[in-house]
């Protein structure tokens, strides 16, 4: 009987995230508010948020007379004065090198005049945008290795299965040079033909996590902790830990 050894490979899997598709997104890849629910988006961590919009999409197509904005961070904290946060005039914002501790709700108060044309009566009216936004590991550092790539999972995966393929010929051709080259008997212990193998293998890094009932639209993506919740290993969940008060807890304190 012949003796034969199954060789498998680990793949580290981060799943990459796009933001989501839904009606509220727009070719320019702006994201829009919508009244009474808070819009989710899902950022790669050390890349640029989206272009988040403090309107509805129906709003921007029409005329909008003497607009105002203000947007509010975490912790209802205002948004001017930090360098990472870049708003414009027409109330468009964008987080730069997005962190963990970006991670949260993101509020925007618009307000802008109606006139009837009747009477020229002005009238104010006043709309919140909620925007939560939470963060991805992948990738930190990983722009190199993936050469510009568009989707950096998909590179990944790729140079693996190359990997893979070089390892897999390493042993084949060893096998063959055994067989014929030196006119050997084969080793007890050889490679046994389509008998390697890639084991997928289903983690987040510390900090992050995946929740298929918080984060539906992104069931896939390892996304940051949120506060009261840690992980401090490669898990794929968050843990309970009410002291928690921040986002990525990879610690119970």
């Amino acid at each position: 009987m012949r003796a034969w050894v199954l060789l498998s490979a680990v793949l580290w899997y981060l799943t990459g995230v796009g933001w989501q598709r839904n009606s509220e997104r727009t070719e320019k890849g702006f994201i829009y508010g919508k009244p009474g629910h808070p819009v989710k988006v899902y950022v790669k961590l050390h890349h640029n948020s989206p272009v988040l919009v403090c309107m509805d999409f129906k709003r921007a197509e029409k005329e909008t007379v003497d607009p105002t904005y203000l947007w509010v961070g975490p912790n209802e904290k205002p948004l001017s004065g930090n360098n990472r946060i870049n708003i414009t005039n027409t109330g468009k914002l964008t987080v730069k090198d997005f962190l963990e501790p970006l991670s949260g709700l993101y509020t925007c108060s618009f307000s802008y005049k109606t006139i009837k044309a009747e009477t020229q009566e002005e009238k104010v009216v006043k709309q919140r945008y909620d925007f939560m936004i939470f963060v991805n590991p992948f990738a930190p550092g990983w722009k190199g290795t993936c050469n510009e790539s568009i989707d950096c999972e998909d590179t990944t995966n790729h140079n693996i299965l190359q990997a893979r393929n070089r390892i897999e010929e390493f042993f084949r051709s060893q096998a063959y040079i055994f067989n014929h080259d030196l006119n050997k008997t084969l080793p007890a212990m050889h490679f046994v033909d389509h008998s390697f193998q890639i084991v997928r293998m289903d983690s987040c890094r510390p900090g992050f996590g995946k929740n298929e009932g918080l984060h539906s639209n992104c069931a896939t993506c390892c996304v940051v902790c949120s506060p009261g919740t840690f992980s401090p290993d490669v898990d794929v969940t968050c843990q309970t830990c009410i002291s928690v008060q921040i986002y990525g807890a990879k610690s119970c304190q």
